[in-house]
């Protein structure tokens, strides 16, 4: 058994100065084992789930009392107004130094939703979208659903945009004058890049040249670790014709809490028009309530969040080193998800298939995220310093 004395306590601690202390270390296994979400009750209950995006957190104080207050008064009706927008927009100056403008933009059920209702808008059947694989594995399953085909620019071996790859698949999908589409996972989703303003800079202008139209999944942007700053896509010149996805979701782990926004370039807010009329009933109001909330008054929880993530992050450079040194581990710069590549060990297709069965952890399998996930296993380091130890010691032994 996984000790589980390291931090039983059921509310965040507090700091000597009254700040919240390090979220992923509040709650113990025993606790955690309680949640009925998808990480935990997907496999058998000896494994250690470090593969779906929920955070081994408790929630931020200001958004628990929000939620509260809004069940003991009954407000639990369908969601009004642009609080959302409002929120998103004084958050993404502050952090990001981007104000868009709330008037063009809309509120979605959730990212994906929202992708799906933008490429039905800009696309038809048998058009194209181009994706940066190894990717999201939604993005393969919505994008196919539609009736659209996934054109796939490989990133780099380090794990970047290939400008030169990404032109030929963007001319590939537009050739002869059909619409298409590129999804940018940014920051991207499995191998935590945060794309520089240099890389998206010569996406948009190749956006531009090829009339390829951009959505932009930012749907981790306010998770960016040391090192690194996220560029919202359409804060770049050549972007009016784009479309960023955000939410509130990954950065205060509030995915059961349904609520994310679509905001349109200057030259595409007649698109979000379009869009079926019960889109914006979509997101749950209590979840809009919950996201405002964390937006607006859980930012110092966010900053202890990354700083813990930041810890996670050197932690598992330092266990791969010791426990499994073949393995090829390119540190992400946001997110907190790992990229492992593990051919070395010569363990197949799917290792994590193996570390599920010999070492009872359950990671992400690489093969569902496309062209270049052979091989490799996607790690969720949002858990505690106990967990993500003893999950390395497992994987470790799954190799005996």
């Amino acid at each position: 058994m996984l000790p589980s004395g390291r931090a039983a306590a059921s509310a965040p601690r507090r700091s000597s100065l009254g700040r919240v202390s390090n979220p992923l270390n509040v709650l113990s296994l025993a606790q955690l084992r309680q949640r009925t979400s998808m990480k935990w009750r997907r496999f058998d209950a000896d494994v250690l789930p470090l593969w779906v995006a929920e955070m081994d957190v408790p929630l931020p104080e200001p958004v628990v009392r929000a939620v509260t207050n809004a069940i003991a008064i009954g407000d639990s009706g369908y969601s009004h107004g642009a609080a959302y927008g409002e929120a998103m927009a004084d958050f993404a100056d502050e952090r990001w130094g981007w104000r868009f403008d709330v008037a063009a933009s809309t509120n979605v059920a959730d990212v994906m939703g929202g992708i799906v209702e933008i490429l039905n808008v800009i696309t038809g059947p048998g058009d194209a979208v181009v994706v940066n694989s190894p990717v999201y594995t939604p993005f393969y399953r919505f994008v196919e659903h539609i009736g659209r085909r996934v054109v796939e620019a490989p990133l780099g071996d380090d794990h970047r945009i290939d400008l030169s790859v990404l032109e030929r698949a963007f001319a590939e999908a537009a050739a002869a004058g059909r619409r298409a589409a590129f999804l940018l996972c940014s920051p991207h989703n499995p191998t935590g890049t945060v794309h520089s303003r240099s890389e998206l800079a010569g996406v948009a202008a190749l956006a531009q040249h090829h009339r390829v139209r951009v959505v932009a999944d930012e749907i981790h942007a306010p998770i960016v670790l040391a090192g690194a700053a996220h560029i919202p896509y359409l804060s770049l010149p050549g972007t009016a014709r784009a479309f960023s996805l955000l939410s509130a979701s990954k950065g205060w782990n509030l995915a059961g809490l349904k609520a994310a926004l679509a905001v349109a370039g200057a030259e595409a807010t007649q698109d979000l028009a379009l869009m079926p009329e019960g889109v914006r009933d979509g997101p749950s109001h209590v979840g809009v309530i919950a996201h405002v909330a964390a937006l607006r008054h859980a930012g110092a929880w966010l900053d202890e969040l990354l700083a813990g993530l930041e810890a996670n992050r050197r932690l598992l450079r330092e266990l791969l080193g010791e426990l499994l040194p073949a393995v090829d581990h390119v540190r992400p710069q946001g997110t907190y998800l790992a990229w492992l590549d593990c051919r070395p060990l010569a363990m197949g297709e799917d290792p994590a298939a193996v570390f599920l069965e010999r070492g009872r952890v359950a990671l992400s399998p690489g093969p569902l995220f496309g062209s270049g996930g052979d091989g490799r296993v996607r790690l969720n380091f949002a858990t505690s310093t106990d967990i993500l130890t003893h999950a390395v010691e497992r994987m470790a032994s799954a190799l005996r």
